[in-house]
């Protein structure tokens, strides 16, 4: 009899574990497999229709007529792999963040990250602009960084006092509207040109990109992931509480630092390329989780960086082409569809707490 129920857990534990297995290899199936056709679709929508045999040829084999080519290659292709990249980028920030604060509406946007971000990368842009009249990737970066770590010291103080989730995104809010007046006094001050500069940053968008931004913000943002990926352990610690984590041998002050730099970091880069780009960072986290039915880092890691990828080339696809030839911001088309999202989660947290 002991033997026979036994066999029955066994044989329900590797059915559960099969089961669990398979979810996670379609749910990464499909992300895949939509990253490579919005990718496509990407390249092959614009104002010059280039047939897919064609952009396949240009994109493996680097032959085609030179216009496509420098179309494909120096137009499209840098500006599809920076709404990847970041995208996948603001996505783990969140994640970060959310686990941080153990509450899965945190993000770099509402909590007035991005904000911080935003205005010290508007002061630096003033001033190395009328300096030098250029600015480097690097410069705008550390400037990025600097905002975001400035923004988050004063979340960290604030959450310190209030431990209702609801307030604290509250203050974070009014930290971004600070932040935001701080910016527009800066540019009523700052010249014409570098007006023009700040206001098509500031509003979000993966246009302009150079394949030199790509090789900048790609080895940033690898460089993190992979920091992030090797705290799996400890973030799956963390995750079921401090107590356990300690219990576990996590330093849980050098590991909270840990997780507050990766995600200014992760924040940061994209904020310094693409300007600010909103709701991302929440609900791609949560999507993800949904669908894979685990928060375990090591799956939802490389899911989460997957899904904002997704996430943000489609929104590029429908910024660049809803009203074409006029383009639409990125938050604005990231905010349609990310907002539902946030509030559904708000109000589901409502709901289980009655």
């Amino acid at each position: 009899m002991m033997k026979s129920q036994t066999g029955e857990a066994a044989g329900t534990f590797h059915m559960e574990n099969f089961r669990r297995r398979s979810r996670y290899a379609a749910v990464f199936a499909v992300l895949a497999a939509a990253l490579f056709a919005i990718l496509i679709l990407n390249i092959n929508t614009g104002t010059t229709n280039i047939p897919v045999s064609r952009i396949l040829k240009i994109v493996f084999l680097r032959e085609g007529a030179q216009t496509e080519y420098n179309i494909i290659w120096k137009i499209r292709m840098p500006r599809l792999l920076m709404a990847a990249i970041l995208g996948g980028a603001l996505s783990l920030s969140g994640f970060l963040l959310q686990t941080f604060f153990e509450n899965p509406i945190a993000g770099p946007y509402l909590l007035g990250i991005s904000s911080g971000a935003k205005m010290v990368v508007a002061l630096a842009m003033i001033y190395f602009l009328e300096k030098f009249n250029k600015v480097s990737s690097y410069t705008l970066i550390i400037a990025a960084f600097i905002g975001s770590l400035i923004a988050t010291g004063f979340i960290l103080l604030v959450s310190r006092r209030i431990k209702h989730m609801a307030t604290l995104l509250i203050a974070g809010t009014m930290i971004g509207y600070i932040c935001s007046a701080i910016t527009d006094f800066m540019v009523t001050f700052a010249e014409d040109s570098d007006i023009v500069n700040l206001h098509g940053w500031s509003q979000g968008s993966f246009s302009g990109m150079s394949w030199s931004n790509v090789k900048v913000a790609a080895v940033i943002i690898v460089v993190a992931v992979v920091l992030t990926f090797m705290l799996s352990k400890p973030i799956g610690a963390y995750q079921l509480g401090e107590a356990y984590a300690q219990s576990m041998g996590v330093n849980i002050k050098i590991f909270r630092v840990t997780l507050i730099l990766l995600s200014s970091v992760l924040s940061a880069t994209v904020t310094a390329f693409a300007g600010p780009i909103s709701f991302v960072g929440i609900a791609v986290p949560h999507l993800v989780k949904q669908a894979l039915n685990t928060s375990r880092p090591l799956i939802v890691v490389p899911g989460t960086f997957l899904g904002g990828a997704v996430f943000c080339m489609l929104s590029d696809l429908i910024a660049r082409t809803a009203f074409a030839p006029l383009e639409l911001n990125i938050s604005t088309v990231t905010s349609i569809f990310g907002a539902p999202v946030v509030i559904a989660m708000m109000l589901k947290r409502q709901k289980g707490r009655q």
